[in-house]
């Protein structure tokens, strides 16, 4: 996969259990480093790209995924100059949408490791992500509003969904900038950890779920996202018919097996 954009030299897939790169990761943890000097901004081309990794993990699920941007910052934004050609601003919307939806469907658990600016599109990204773990340095925020618009890329709502729908119109409406910090406060991100230990804590957290039932954590995650897309009802319907299927699984034979032999939290699983 050729990539101008983004570096896939971080890719690590390995067997769960299995040591492998220079940095010692493993879980078969796949690592996307956006690769746009100097900010990481978001245009057509990079989106294109991304969309073809999330494609690629959708039809092949690692055992994790994670984003981060390269050099000092995840991502400012989008590439504002598109914005003022009529030429190029549904395509960039589109772009932005395919992508980002793209990353939202992959089944395997994703962590954004948010370094420096994680603004307008780059925090619309993060969000696509299950968790974000950011730097002490890091910043977040939608300031789409101080240029007489608003975000395209879901910000809307999945920022009202982590946060609340007033904090989020209070965020939206005023294009404030929030320091990680803040961020963990209203729960924005989830972990904020020394700029210089962001990409390791997300590939530590992601291979430890690599390390685990596969099957049933993409299950999980199934449940829970598709339940809150629909009433309560339909969502414990979904969640049912996937506690049934799981226990043709492996691992649920191997989980329910070293329970009873070696007790809790001891099974070694093969995600299958």
């Amino acid at each position: 996969m050729t990539m101008d954009n983004l570096k896939l030299i971080g890719v690590e897939r390995h067997p769960a259990g299995e040591p492998g790169g220079e940095r010692g990761w493993g879980g078969d943890v796949v690592v996307v480093t956006l690769n746009r000097p100097k900010v990481n901004a978001l245009n057509a081309d990079l989106l294109g790209e991304l969309a073809q990794v999330a494609e690629a993990c959708i039809a092949d699920p690692p055992g994790a995924l994670v984003v981060t941007g390269g050099g000092r910052h995840f991502a400012a934004g989008a590439e504002i100059s598109d914005f003022t050609d009529e030429a190029t601003r549904v395509p960039l919307a589109e772009a932005f949408l395919a992508s980002f939806n793209a990353l939202a469907a992959v089944p395997c658990p994703t962590i954004a490791a948010v370094n420096g600016f994680a603004l307008g599109g780059g925090a619309e990204l993060a969000m696509c992500c299950d968790f974000r773990i950011a730097g002490e340095g890091a910043v977040l925020g939608q300031p789409e509003i101080l240029l007489g618009i608003i975000p395209g890329g879901g910000g809307t709502q999945r920022l009202a969904r982590l946060v609340g729908a007033t904090k989020a119109k209070e965020l939206i409406l005023s294009g404030t900038q929030v320091p990680a910090s803040d961020a963990l406060a209203i729960g924005w991100v989830d972990e904020v950890v020394p700029d210089d230990q962001v990409l390791d804590r997300a590939v530590e957290r992601a291979a430890a779920y690599a390390k685990g039932p596969r099957v049933a954590i993409r299950a999980a995650k199934r449940a829970i996202t598709g339940g809150l897309e629909g009433s309560q009802a339909d969502g414990i319907n979904l969640e049912y018919g996937l506690f049934v299927g799981l226990f043709d699984t492996d691992d649920a034979t191997t989980g329910v097996a070293s329970f009873f032999e070696h007790g809790p939290g001891r099974a070694h699983f093969t995600g299958t």
